[in-house]
């Protein structure tokens, strides 16, 4: 039976065509921003991960640098700190020089003077951005170095290490005076204490540094990581899509001959009345 009232075949074929619309403007969208899952309506628990994924990358991006300047400050402490060693190996050898007879002491407090100088001048440069880590008394330095999630907490991740008194070496060894000295041997005993301070010092510096890099190379690794977790599970197959754009824009051409040619059906009742 036909009716002029309704038009089953148009009403099937406009269906039809929505559906295929509806399919294309997705397949455009995901084209276009080169993202399957853009909002919450999409894939909800997708994108509320993906979120929590970018925030945390974004947060050890900003660690990052954080930490590469405080690796920067490290450094250059250590570098003070060998310094301020080869120095206090050199005085040290020169007060073993001065254990012989017949030294002129004064020549060699001279050169006693000249080093003791140098190492001031080691430890005043061996700061980075105003950062100084070699002078005045010991004390822990805490750094952030990431962020964890467990349970559904938060917290931040730290590490510890200790700046050093390369200025308390500078002050020891300026004591030590072989012109009035009545004890040189104990002379030789300080300058080899303070050696080994200062080898101490750019040791301890050496190890924390090594541990800082090792944490910027970790979060370096682990920020490509989420960043790959997130793209598996936003982003577009691009060739998937492409494939699946042709086959809509057919799909779309076909629905749109079959609603015209449903549209003509009533034309056929009026040859009845003819």
């Amino acid at each position: 039976m036909s009716s002029i009232l309704t038009n089953t075949s148009a009403m099937n074929a406009l269906s039809t065509l929505n559906m295929v619309n509806k399919g294309l403007n997705m397949t455009q969208d995901r084209v276009s921003t080169g993202l399957q899952i853009s909002s919450g309506k999409d894939n909800a628990a997708y994108f509320a991960i993906s979120e929590t994924m970018k925030g945390d990358s974004g947060m050890f991006d900003a660690i990052n640098e954080g930490l590469t300047s405080t690796t920067n400050s490290v450094a250059t402490a250590r570098l003070g700190a060998e310094t301020v060693q080869d120095l206090a190996s050199d005085f040290t050898e020169r007060v073993a020089f001065a254990q012989g007879s017949g030294i002129d002491l004064a020549e060699v407090q001279a050169e006693l003077d000249s080093i003791v100088s140098q190492i001031g001048s080691a430890i005043s440069q061996a700061t980075f951005n105003g950062d100084d880590l070699v002078s005045g008394a010991a004390a822990t330095q805490t750094v952030v170095t990431g962020v964890s999630r467990s349970g559904g907490s938060f917290a931040t991740t730290t590490i510890t290490f200790s700046s050093v008194d390369l200025g308390a070496i500078q002050t020891a060894l300026g004591a030590v005076d072989l012109t009035t000295s009545t004890d040189l041997e104990a002379d030789l005993v300080t300058a080899e204490a303070q050696l080994g301070a200062a080898i101490s010092a750019a040791t301890s510096l050496g190890v924390t540094e090594a541990t800082l890099e090792g944490q910027t190379d970790f979060l370096d690794a682990l920020t490509d990581t989420l960043d790959q977790g997130v793209s598996a599970m936003v982003d577009a197959d691009m060739e998937a899509e492409a494939a699946r754009l042709q086959a809509y824009q057919v799909q779309q051409q076909l629905a749109t001959q079959s609603l015209s040619i449903a549209n003509q059906s009533p034309q056929n009742i009026m040859s009845l009345f003819r």
